[in-house]
């Protein structure tokens, strides 16, 4: 049962981040401007590297 919850924890998870990844995406192409872009995708590489 443990392993079946495992599972299921990390397929949330995985869905959870690609939510997350599509929102940034998104965030990043509807920028005001191409500075408030860069931000984004600095912050967004940034977080990808602190995990």
């Amino acid at each position: 049962m443990l392993d079946l919850m495992n599972i299921t924890a990390k397929i949330r998870a995985r869905r959870a981040e690609a939510r997350t990844r599509r929102a940034v995406s998104r965030a990043i192409d509807m920028a005001a401007t191409p500075a408030m872009r860069h931000e984004l995708i600095m912050i967004a590489q940034r977080h990808q590297f602190n995990r």
